[in-house]
């Protein structure tokens, strides 16, 4: 977590407490829920970063020799609205593979269409229609979960993931 982050917790966490003492319990409940939404975000970005880093060090550990960079503080656009989150690219050769993940932060980013917490996008930069748009919802269980916004009854699982490293390392186009 970055220290801007840790400070926007603490901060939200003050104000909550502050609302409680005010006997303002409908503004101490929805800056309960912010809290909880932005740990399913944080959350739900942490499992994809982490999954497709670990997926590509085991295809460098068979030979795949793919490169591994990431930016926090990136931002990307996702119709009207700006996402604020992180980039991670992993580059094989002459292709390069992109997954940027974040929500907006303050009004003026817009919001997220669908209802989702978070917004990804998984591009292969030269091959459009291996790319996805990717959606973090609250599953009923409460657990998030990436969703492939292009086919609505789809998730982004371990197996996707697998799929688009064939890409990057030209096993399967």
């Amino acid at each position: 977590m970055s220290e801007l982050d840790e400070a926007w917790a603490l901060a939200l966490a003050e104000a909550e407490a502050r609302a409680r003492v005010a006997g303002r319990t409908d503004l101490a409940e929805y800056l309960a829920l912010r809290n909880s939404n932005d740990l399913l975000r944080k959350t739900g970005i942490d499992w994809l970063f982490q999954i497709f880093t670990e997926l590509a060090g085991q295809a460098n550990r068979v030979g795949s020799m793919i490169q591994i960079e990431t930016v926090d503080g990136h931002r990307f656009r996702v119709g009207t609205s700006t996402m604020v989150g992180r980039l991670l690219t992993l580059r094989s050769g002459v292709r390069t593979l992109m997954i940027e993940a974040g929500w907006p932060r303050t009004p003026r980013d817009g919001f997220i269409r669908g209802g989702g917490l978070a917004c990804a996008s998984v591009r292969h930069l030269g091959i459009t229609r291996a790319s996805r748009q990717l959606l973090l919802v609250k599953t009923h269980t409460g657990v998030p979960e990436w969703k492939v916004v292009e086919e609505s009854k789809s998730h982004l699982d371990e197996a996707a993931v697998r799929a688009h490293l064939e890409i990057l390392v030209d096993r399967k186009t």
